[in-house]
């Protein structure tokens, strides 16, 4: 058809999305070369030759060029811990971060094999000085050279480097674990209600961070059994990998030298440190069902499988 579907980083609004492309010529070629893979066949392009030559560019645009800076790129600690993250074991690096800790002061000036976007740039450094990562004058600052050892998200790494502070390391480690994998909970065709009423019964009312804390908790309180995870329609797979992040996390704050404390049954606490890393992405109500961010102004909706919805606020 000629089209494909890409991520791409909107400085203004803060947000990535996922937007319909013409495909490149090198795209073209390679999809082509599908088509005599394992035997003699034949690919159909539903354009012109023209349009081929003259509309279609010649290579695909880089990812660096339209990528959040703050959270993204190959991390190269993620390699050196041999962390099993979907997010951060990418073909991606926190860019900005990354080069301040390595001690470049100018980014806009910085030769990039494919430099992206000034905007790019401008917006990940506001970002990254916002969550306190820089200092006023752009150099990096002794909270943001603690983020830059943990292979992982900006806020992330805030989070984790908070509940340090706050009390409640060892429950913030297991949510951010959880958060490394794309989903838990499945429906299966001709199951669904079944199935979404086994993830209600773990749904903490008004976050869906600690519904997923208390989905580890009580896997964990069952001896991580694949029997209770296939009864509660869980990814036993998912969990595993969550399991092996949580103990490589664990590995890491030994080294960094931080505790890891449990706050028990005091989840205030953990929602207070949620609020200061993401509190970029704080929205407030402004009609039945719809949310505007506080910052950006952006509308908002909540997802039908959010412990939020259905609960007087949607």
């Amino acid at each position: 058809g000629g089209y494909c579907k890409l991520k791409v980083f909107n400085p203004r609004i803060g947000m990535d999305a996922l937007q319909v492309f013409p495909i490149s010529q090198a795209n073209a070629n390679q999809r082509s070369g599908r088509a005599g893979r394992t035997g003699p066949g034949q690919a159909w392009r539903m354009y012109t030759e023209n349009c081929y030559r003259s509309e279609l560019l010649a290579t695909t645009v880089p990812e660096i060029q339209r990528t959040n800076l703050a959270t993204a790129a190959p991390h190269l600690r993620a390699v050196r811990y041999g962390l099993q993250l979907k997010q951060w074991y990418q073909r991606r690096v926190r860019v900005v971060l990354l080069l301040k800790s390595l001690g470049v002061s100018d980014l806009l000036s910085f030769h990039f094999m494919d430099p992206p976007p000034q905007d790019n740039i401008l917006t990940s450094m506001y970002q990254l000085w916002v969550l306190g990562a820089f200092d006023n004058v752009g150099n990096l600052s002794t909270l943001g050279r603690q983020m830059v050892e943990f292979p992982m998200d900006p806020a992330m790494s805030k989070l984790v480097l908070v509940a340090c502070e706050m009390g409640c390391s060892e429950e913030v480690l297991v949510i951010v674990s959880m958060l490394s994998v794309p989903a838990i909970f499945y429906r299966p065709k001709g199951r669904e209600e079944e199935s979404d009423a086994a993830r209600e019964k773990f749904q903490v009312p008004e976050s869906d961070h600690l519904s997923l804390l208390h989905v580890y908790q009580q896997w964990k309180n069952k001896g991580y059994s694949s029997t209770w995870c296939n009864t509660y329609f869980i990814h036993y797979k998912a969990m595993k990998k969550v399991r092996e992040v949580h103990s490589q996390l664990l590995e890491i704050m030994e080294k960094q030298r931080l505790d890891v404390v449990s706050c028990g049954n005091k989840w205030d606490i953990i929602r207070k440190c949620i609020c200061s890393a993401y509190f970029h992405q704080a929205a407030r109500l402004k009609g039945i069902g719809e949310y505007v961010n506080a910052r950006t102004g952006m509308p908002c909706h909540l997802h039908p499988t959010s412990a939020l919805y259905g609960m007087g606020y949607s």
